[in-house]
């Protein structure tokens, strides 16, 4: 069974990914799949160490936006219930979930007994960045038995460390009033359109009142690009503005894989038809007619003419109030998380601070490819021209305009938060 959900993964990867003709070469399955026919040979394959095989190749193609996972309702006990972020030679606890034997601001020195420089050399691969800021330990963390932890008064101690499922994630759409002149929006994906319209709608007598803004997306995993659509007014002067540029465009990959994958996802969209706002609406029929339009075609620029003419040149009209509007943003905050920072940053009300965002959207509008309802496959359909000329956003995000450095500090203040107080108390914007 492994072996052949392997080589199908290779077909998708060289076939109807989207980076399939950018990075032709990037792979190397041959070791992977005879890891894979050996283990199967001997009967020690589990499907975690499948999952984590697959991983392993998937990372020669460096994007963020293609992962492989199990879907099963049993998760496996993959997640030392902590995370950290690397500052010089210590990994710090931001924050902490299932494991309470730690707590936010203790540091690691070794797993393992191995420092963390030495690590960094052996688990370049698997951190998968050239930044600190950047880096990802969950997995390299996974693969250890234990740490060493020091704390204020530099006492050092060892603890095993446990595996546990990763923890569920609540989202967090919310508004409140910061101060007298300032309102704080926090929202950690744009997955639910319905939710955001709502909060927008049920405060809008503030936001057209109150003249500081500030938005926090640090956290935001993304999901589609039309549900912050409404946010958009409140971020731009008062006047009619197009945020269209001709120059950008999407090519889809046409395949016959791809077209039955996301023809099955729109299908599921439409389920919920009724409760879609008139802009999703629009945009899910327009996929719907693209992938009929140009099944197995191959790579072809994604058309826009069939939006209505405010669309096309994506005109909105701004509000005079808020005058001041900073975003919050760091590594965390992806996919239509950098569309919406990439598009704030358009207008001159608006400050981007903190770090640059996850930089996923060169290769983007995942498809879902799924094997014995215990595996799936995520993996992008279209890429943006801007590769092209060498403009993508991979590996570097959306940058800030103003960059917060993280240090171990940020775990007991917030200091983006600090500065976008400070930053809209000055009388120079």
């Amino acid at each position: 069974m492994y072996t052949g959900i392997f080589k199908e993964i290779v077909s998708i990867t060289h076939h109807d990914y989207s980076g399939c003709i950018d990075k032709k070469g990037w792979d190397d399955p041959t070791t992977y799949l005879q890891t894979i026919e050996k283990l199967e040979r001997q009967g020690e394959l589990t499907p975690v160490q499948f999952t984590e095989i697959v991983n392993d190749y998937l990372l020669d193609y460096k994007d963020n936006h293609m992962f492989f996972k199990i879907i099963t309702s049993d998760q496996p006990l993959n997640n030392v219930g902590f995370q950290v972020k690397r500052y010089e030679d210590r990994l710090y606890i931001t924050s902490t979930s299932a494991e309470k034997r730690v707590k936010k601001g203790q540091a690691i020195l070794a797993l393992d007994n191995m420092k963390i420089p030495d690590l960094l050399i052996k688990y370049k691969k698997y951190l998968n960045e050239n930044s600190y800021e950047r880096e990802k330990w969950g997995y390299v963390l996974s693969k250890f038995s234990n740490c060493t932890l020091i704390d204020e008064n530099g006492l050092t101690h060892t603890i095993t460390l446990q595996k546990y499922k990763q923890s569920k994630y609540t989202p967090i759409y919310s508004l409140e009033k910061y101060n007298k002149d300032t309102l704080l929006i926090t929202l950690t994906d744009f997955a639910n359109a319905e939710a955001i319209n709502t909060l927008l709608d049920s405060h809008k007598d503030e936001l057209n009142a109150f003249p500081n803004l500030i938005i926090d997306v640090r956290l935001n995993r993304g999901g589609s690009d039309d549900t912050f659509f409404n946010l958009l007014p409140y971020l731009f002067e008062d006047k009619e503005i197009s945020l269209f540029d001709s120059s950008d465009t999407m090519q889809l990959n046409h395949t016959e894989r791809n077209f039955h994958l996301r023809m099955k996802d729109m299908k599921m969209e439409m389920e919920d038809y009724d409760s879609l706002d008139e802009l999703s609406k629009l945009f899910t029929n327009m996929f719907i007619q693209d992938l009929k339009k140009n099944y197995k075609k191959g790579f072809v620029t994604f058309d826009t003419s069939g939006l209505p003419k405010e669309l096309q040149s994506l005109k909105i009209h701004g509000r005079k109030s808020p005058s001041r509007v900073v975003i919050l943003t760091d590594v965390t905050c992806g996919s239509s998380g950098d569309s919406f920072v990439e598009v704030a940053k358009k207008s001159l009300k608006v400050k981007v601070i903190g770090r640059p965002t996850a930089g996923v959207n060169d290769y983007s509008n995942l498809a879902v490819m799924e094997w014995a309802d215990t595996f799936a496959l995520y993996y992008p359909t279209s890429r943006l021209s801007i590769i092209d000329k060498g403009e993508g956003m991979s590996g570097i995000g959306i940058q800030p305009h103003i960059h917060i450095p993280w240090t171990p500090e940020h775990i007991q203040e917030d200091v983006d938060l600090k500065l976008a107080l400070e930053l809209l108390q000055n009388e120079e914007w």
